[in-house]
């Protein structure tokens, strides 16, 4: 029987006892389960890393989209397969992959999922406290994105209860705070060319959200593959067009004070002093510059 270690976390805002031990009990019918609960992010990390140096076919996520990073990134480049059952507040890299929304049902779809390679992104970051590298399955924020998330992450009981209207809520917040004629303190270098901006944000896939079941996606294209945006302004009023556009599906590059790359190899931003910076959602700190290269089909997930 194929192994599988489950890495949950039971602080997600969908997790219950109850739910965990149906979890269990029903991938128990095709893997042999080892069930844990690492009490960090690092730990997280390491016992994923840890299964597929033990020869673990598997390693499934249970929780929200911070715990599924942590356990991709100790799997990355290994031949053990990523698994997820969504019990987060979002749940965003099991909807790019089409998992169920129900974690019991997702755990059911797990027992005949084939694995696929996906890609991802590899991020180099230069900062006080030394280089670091880090992956992320489906976006990289840097500026004005990731001092969102930092300010949401200050208050996760309401990130626990309102989800994506948190989010919302602290974006308007530093629209019309801080951002509001806050003047670019970035440069951004991608394929030749050099912009100053705010904000960058990069995604791997071509749709993704955290805004509950709404898609959203910075081309117009109905493909896949990465995509970068660079904005140079955050008055409330493009912040409004650029929110219209994404929802809509409509082409960002033709806004003002927004530019948009495809198809690159590598983007690179470096701060006129130091810039947050987070990646699925976590935040991860700030750095001096932040590298950004898309890595093709480096992670097995499965699917169904």
């Amino acid at each position: 029987m194929r192994r599988l270690l489950l890495v949950a976390n039971p602080s997600s805002s969908g997790f219950t006892g109850a739910l965990h031990r149906d979890v269990v009990e029903t991938l128990s019918a095709e893997f042999d389960v080892t069930p844990i609960w690492p009490l960090n992010p690092a730990a997280t990390r390491q016992r994923a890393l840890d299964a597929a140096t033990d020869g673990f076919e598997v390693v499934v996520a249970m929780g929200g989209d911070g715990v599924v990073h942590h356990v991709a990134n100790g799997l990355i480049g290994t031949g053990t397969a990523l698994g997820v059952v969504p019990a987060g507040t979002t749940n965003v890299v099991s909807r790019i992959h089409g998992a169920p929304r129900s974690a019991r049902k997702a755990a059911a779809a797990l027992t005949t999922a084939k694995a696929a390679p996906t890609s991802v992104l590899l991020i180099t970051t230069d900062s006080d406290v030394g280089a670091r590298s880090e992956y992320a399955l489906f976006s990289v924020g840097i500026g004005f994105d990731a001092d969102v998330v930092e300010v949401a992450e200050q208050r996760p009981e309401s990130k626990l209860w309102f989800g994506s209207l948190h989010f919302a809520r602290a974006a308007v917040g530093r629209v019309m705070g801080p951002y509001r004629r806050k003047s670019p303190d970035l440069m951004i270098e991608v394929m030749g060319d050099r912009v100053r901006a705010l904000s960058l944000f990069v995604q791997v896939h071509h749709l993704y959200t955290y805004f509950g079941r709404l898609p959203m996606s910075f081309t117009s294209a109905e493909t896949e593959g990465p995509a970068a945006v660079a904005v140079e302004s955050l008055d409330p009023r493009l912040a409004a067009r650029i929110v219209g556009r994404v929802t809509m599906r409509r082409d960002l590059a033709k806004l003002p004070k927004v530019h948009r790359w495809t198809e690159f190899e590598r983007v690179v931003a470096t701060a006129d002093s130091t810039a947050p910076f987070q990646a699925d959602g976590e935040h991860l700190g700030r750095a001096h510059s932040i590298a950004i290269e898309p890595v093709r089909d480096a992670l097995l997930v499965l699917k169904t």
